[in-house]
């Protein structure tokens, strides 16, 4: 889950720390420990992960927000975002550099898969927490040469002064407290990524949600009133309400590539499925799109769902 919030004092006070205080060029090492700072967006931490030594999780308030490997930026640890690099690598033939506009920055994950598997592309991030933004550039930097740049703004500002037909794929990863916020997930939302989209152009949002999923088939309906092509990916045991979990929704203007996009998720060690067509329609179950006059945010995770 990318993290944009608002409404927050900002402060940068260093929580804890272990290991040396100093982060060489290279990026923090295992040797140094777990960081913990407190920023706008809550508690940032940086977990070593146990199984790749140059690798870290960030967690925002115990929820883990990112993975990334300093050694290598084409790994995607986490389901979701595994299922937004397919997205990615489908977005255009291999290699060729895209635009590509991040809403919700977290520890620039796909970002960094972007930069590396279609060098030259050009990359805009929304992130609202400058904090987590100096603390991530800080501790695991971006590779020089990589366009990337991050913008301190809110998701939906940063959208709507994107110049038209500018941008190959528009990702929305936005979270605030765990939830997407109300007003990154209406209609009109939809409506200024169209507006932003080249020809040709997708859009991918990450979502939680679980039980009868009332969050999901909205959103579903939402990007449906907006765009006649749309998908859905999610564990199949997300789908049947059985638990909750993250779901990727990808629309166009054109065919979605959903062929090739099953054939990957099939091969992926994360049980996922695809939702088009009829059966989406009827995964709506009658749900209405959400406005900005009657949207509501993404559910509470359940407790301890990220243990």
């Amino acid at each position: 889950m990318g993290r944009n919030r608002a409404g927050r004092a900002r402060t940068e006070t260093e929580a804890e720390t272990t290991g040396p205080d100093t982060t060489g060029a290279e990026g923090r090492t295992h040797a140094q420990g777990p960081l913990a700072r407190q920023v706008a967006s809550g508690l940032a931490e940086l977990v070593p992960d146990r199984d790749r030594s140059r690798a870290w999780t960030l967690l925002l308030d115990g929820a883990p927000q990112s993975l990334v490997d300093l050694a290598d930026p084409t790994h995607l640890g986490f389901e979701y975002q595994r299922r937004l690099g397919h997205l990615i690598d489908l977005a255009a033939p291999p290699g060729r550099p895209l635009t590509v506009l991040h809403l919700g920055g977290g520890a620039l994950t796909l970002a960094r898969y972007t930069a590396a598997t279609r060098p030259r592309s050009r990359q805009q991030v929304a992130e609202i927490d400058p904090a987590l933004t100096e603390l991530v550039r800080g501790e695991l930097p971006l590779e020089r040469g990589w366009q990337i740049k991050v913008r301190g703004a809110d998701a939906r500002a940063v959208l709507e002064r994107t110049p038209e037909g500018s941008v190959d794929l528009v990702i929305t990863d936005v979270f605030s407290g765990a939830r997407t916020p109300a007003h990154c997930a209406t209609v009109e939302f939809a409506g200024l990524a169209v507006k932003a989209l080249a020809p040709g152009g997708r859009y991918a949002a990450n979502i939680a949600d679980g039980g009868a999923l009332p969050f999901a088939r909205s959103q579903v309906a939402t990007l449906q009133a907006v765009f006649p092509e749309v998908c859905l990916i999610a564990d199949p045991a997300v789908l049947r309400g059985k638990r909750f979990g993250n779901l990727i929704l990808a629309a166009a203007q054109q065919p979605l590539p959903l062929d090739e996009l099953g054939r990957r998720v099939a091969s992926d060690s994360y049980l996922g499925r695809i939702e088009h067509g009829r059966g989406l329609t009827d995964f709506t179950a009658g749900a209405r799109p959400a406005t900005d006059a009657t949207a509501a945010p993404s559910p509470t995770p359940p407790p301890g769902v990220f243990r």
